[in-house]
C-alpha cells in the first residue's frame, strides 16, 4: 500500500490542519496508507491518534522560535530516511520551503502546499522549487508566488474543501445566546479566525463600534486564539481587549477563545464578518456559504473567487474600510430583522 506521509509545523487545529484532515478517509479508501510528521503533543497529534494516523514526533520551534533550519532539517531527513514514504505531503509554505531540499536529495516524490501569501526570499523560493508539485490555495495565492519566482509549471490551484455533512444550513437553536447570557432576539454578528494583525479583528470592531450607535442590540463574537509569540501580535490582542471595553461596546463584545464546534456556533450567528488584511482563502467563509449564513468580508486574497460579485447574502467591501464595513453590517441587520418580522 502506497504510504502518503503529512508534514506539519504546528501542533494547533487551523485552517490548514483541518483542510487536510477532512481528506484523510477519502486518500484511505483511494488505497493509501497515511501517516504524519508533526509536533509531540497538541491539538493536531490528538486528533492525528484519534484517526488512528501514526505520528512522528518533530519540534520545529523551542521556546516560542523556530530552531535552526539546518537542524531541523538534519532530523528530518533521519526520520524520512526511516519512514521511507512513496509521496511526502508538506501542509504549509513553511513545511513545504523546509521539506523541499530534502525530499530532493531523498528523490521521494514531493507536494508543497502554498496557504500563505508573504512575501518569501529567493532562498525559500529556491527551496519550494524543489518539490514535484506545489499546490496554491487559490489563484490570488498561485499568482502572488509565480510572480516572485516560483515555477509555473509546478504550481496548481486546490481550492479547500469543507464537510458538507458538517457544515449545513441548521435552525439555530440559540444555545450560543444562552452561552454568552444574552437574550436570543439580539442580533449575533461573528468573526471566526486566529488573532493575529492579518485577521483584521481592529477593523471588525471599529465597525461594531459604529454599527451600534444604530443598533445598540448587536452583540459581536470573535472565536479564535492568538497562537503566535509574537510582540506584535501580543499587543494586537491586548489592544482588542481595551477597544471592547470602551462604552458603546462593554459587554456586547465575546471573546469564545479555540473552540472545537465552529460547524455548531456559525449556523447561530446573524451573519459573520471575515475583516482580513490578507487572506489566501478563507475556509470559514465556505463554512458560512455552506451554512446559508450572510457573510460580510473584506476584498482581499482569494475572497473574491470564493464570494464572486457582491450579492445581498455575500457582500465585499474594500480592506482597511470600517466605515464601509460597518454600512455593510447595518444592512444586513435591518434586512434580518425584516426577515424575522
Amino acid at each position: 500500500m502506497p504510504l502518503v506521509l503529512l508534514l506539519f509545523e504546528y501542533p494547533t487545529l487551523s485552517g490548514g490542519e483541518r483542510s487536510i484532515l477532512t481528506t484523510l478517509e477519502i486518500v484511505r479508501t483511494a488505497g493509501f496508507e497515511i501517516q504524519a510528521i508533526a509536533p509531540p503533543s497538541g491539538p493536531l497529534p490528538d486528533v492525528l491518534q484519534r484517526k488512528n494516523v501514526r505520528h512522528w514526533p518533530l519540534k520545529f520551534a523551542a521556546d516560542g522560535r523556530r530552531r535552526d533550519l539546518n537542524q531541523i532539517r538534519q532530523e528530518l531527513h533521519d526520520l524520512i530516511s526511516g519512514i521511507r514514504p512513496d509521496l511526502i505531503h508538506a501542509n504549509s509554505l513553511s513545511t513545504a520551503r523546509i521539506c523541499g531540499p530534502v525530499a530532493a536529495e531523498l528523490k521521494i516524490s514531493s507536494i508543497g502546499h502554498l496557504r500563505d501569501i508573504i512575501r518569501i526570499s529567493q532562498a525559500a523560493i529556491d527551496d519550494l522549487n524543489r518539490h514535484h508539485r506545489l499546490l496554491a490555495v487559490s489563484n490570488a495565492t498561485r499568482d502572488y508566488h509565480v510572480s516572485a519566482g516560483l515555477d509555473s509549471a509546478k504550481v496548481f490551484t486546490l481550492y479547500n474543501g469543507i464537510d458538507l455533512d458538517l457544515f449545513r444550513p441548521r435552525t439555530p437553536t440559540g444555545f450560543l445566546h444562552r452561552e454568552l447570557r444574552i437574550p436570543t432576539d439580539r442580533p449575533l454578528i461573528g468573526a471566526i479566525g486566529q488573532i493575529g494583525l492579518r485577521k483584521g479583528f481592529d477593523l471588525f470592531l471599529a465597525a461594531a463600534k459604529l454599527v451600534s450607535k444604530a443598533n445598540p442590540d448587536a452583540h459581536f463574537v470573535i472565536a479564535g486564539k492568538r497562537f503566535s509569540q509574537k510582540d506584535e501580535n501580543r499587543q494586537f490582542e491586548s489592544d482588542l481587549d481595551a477597544i471592547s471595553q470602551c462604552h458603546l461596546l462593554r459587554g456586547r463584545v465575546h471573546f469564545l477563545g479555540f473552540r472545537d464546534d465552529i460547524a455548531r456556533i456559525v449556523p447561530e450567528f446573524t451573519m459573520l464578518v471575515h475583516p482580513a488584511r490578507q487572506e489566501p482563502l478563507g475556509r470559514v467563509l465556505l463554512e458560512a456559504a455552506a451554512c446559508g449564513i450572510s457573510v460580510v468580508a473584506t476584498d482581499v486574497g482569494g475572497t473574491g473567487e470564493i464570494l464572486g460579485e457582491d450579492t445581498p447574502a455575500a457582500r465585499i467591501v474594500d480592506a482597511e474600510d470600517a466605515a464601509a464595513l460597518a454600512t455593510r453590517l447595518a444592512i444586513c441587520c435591518r434586512r434580518r430583522a425584516s426577515e424575522g418580522d
